[in-house]
């Protein structure tokens, strides 16, 4: 479910995603609100299955649902929340679509295989021009190899003993 704090100013909506939302003034809050009016620790938001329930953890100015104050509630699509004088328009809706999957990639496929011609084209075409060596110090390229360790390691080191 995807739960958002819409605010009546105008500012930008406040996406509710942990299941447990701790609403204050203070630093560790996941929901900050930098206000006087606000209390260190105000409320907390749950978020469960298709609802957000709410309760005010003995806050100051108190926290209203639709005007009313309140200890606890439900909050419903459309409700007004409002925290101290912050005043939001609660959005609940479907969780947005889930990025497609990675296509899959076979193992020996995570890294670009090179001939070795390929490899010593590429060395001479990195050599500075200035440079006048004789291609004869380069190494002997055919006798390169893919690297023979595997991809996955057992956990047990013994394991392959």
């Amino acid at each position: 479910m995807r739960a958002q704090l819409v605010p009546l100013d105008g500012g930008p909506s406040i996406e509710i995603v942990k299941d447990l939302t701790l609403v204050g003034r203070k630093e560790d809050c996941d929901l900050r609100l930098d206000h006087k009016s606000v209390s260190k620790m105000h409320c907390v938001i749950v978020k469960t299955d298709g609802l957000l329930l709410l309760r005010d953890l003995g806050s100051t100015n108190g926290t209203r649902v639709n005007g009313q104050r309140i200890r606890r509630a439900a909050l419903l699509p459309n409700d007004q929340l409002t925290i101290a004088h912050f005043k939001f328009r609660i959005q609940l809706g479907p969780d947005l679509p889930a990025a497609p999957p990675p296509p899959a990639i076979r193992p020996d496929e995570h890294t670009q295989a090179l001939d070795p011609k390929e490899v010593a084209q590429l060395m001479r075409q990195a050599k500075p021009q200035a440079d006048n060596q004789d291609s004869a110090e380069l190494p002997d390229l055919q006798m390169m190899q893919r690297n023979p360790l595997p991809d996955v390691y057992p956990d047990d080191p013994e394991a392959e003993k």
